[in-house]
Parts: structure tokens; C-alpha cells; sequence
């Protein structure tokens, strides 16, 4: 039987609340080191927000700012307004290949994995690679 998405999707799932704010997902992803993170709203699986999100979000100011006015106003910014919603998913059961065209005809970076319809992992392009370059599966 050849590999699925959960044999190969990443190991680490970080979750935020659409609630929160934009600083929050920064310092997440600068201290944590990851670049998609899933968005839930009590528990379900609402949307998906990315380093591009975040940069696209302090883009949008068009003025120029320093780091403190650029951190206040990342502050003032709700995920919800920036993630990209509704979320395009894949079940933990596909195939690598089924993944990989997903996300080719997306042009995503990542796509959240349920099984059963439960959250279960991240799947990113560069889970893909590693698969496709025997690196992993």
C-alpha cells in the first residue's frame, strides 16, 4: 500500500484561535518557527493563516512605520480578516500525488488534514518535497 497524507504530513499542528490577533501569529511563528498555522473557532477548523498572510496584512499599511507602530497595528488586526477562508482541506487517507495537484491548482502552501472530519495536521510543500525526494514515506 503506498503512503498516504498522514504518513508524511508534518509532525508539528500549531492551532490559533481566528480570534486572536495578527501580532500573536508573528510571535508564534518567529518563536516556533513555523509558517502556516491552522485557524479554529471553538474547535472547528475555520481557516488557514501563513507568513504571506502576515506580510500582505503589514503591506497593507501603506505609510511607512516603525517597528512599534507596525507591532501596534499587527496588534489591532484579527486573524479572521486576513486568513484564508474557507479553508481548502484534505482527508489524512489521499495519496501524496492527490495532495500535490490540490495544491498545484491552488497555488497553496499548505493544506489542514482531517480524518473523519477532525483535525489532524498541516500538510505543507515542503512535506511534499521531502516525500518526493525519498527524503520521507
Amino acid at each position: 500500500m503506498g503512503s498516504r497524507v498522514s504518513d508524511i504530513m508534518g509532525e508539528k499542528l500549531v492551532t490559533i484561535s481566528a480570534d486572536d490577533s495578527l501580532s500573536t501569529v508573528e510571535d508564534i511563528m518567529t518563536l516556533g518557527g513555523v509558517r502556516h498555522m491552522a485557524v479554529v473557532r471553538g474547535g472547528q477548523l475555520v481557516g488557514v493563516v501563513s507568513e504571506r498572510d502576515l506580510l500582505r496584512a503589514s503591506l497593507s499599511n501603506r505609510s511607512s512605520f516603525g517597528t512599534d507602530e507596525r507591532r501596534a497595528f499587527l496588534h489591532a488586526v484579527e486573524i479572521a480578516r486576513v486568513m484564508s477562508a474557507p479553508p481548502i482541506v484534505i482527508e489524512a487517507g489521499s495519496t501524496p500525488e492527490e495532495a500535490a495537484l490540490v495544491m498545484a491548482e491552488r497555488r497553496i502552501g499548505c493544506l489542514p488534514v482531517l480524518d473523519e472530519g477532525v483535525l489532524v495536521g498541516l500538510l505543507t510543500e515542503t512535506d511534499l518535497l521531502r516525500y518526493f525526494a525519498g527524503v520521507i514515506g
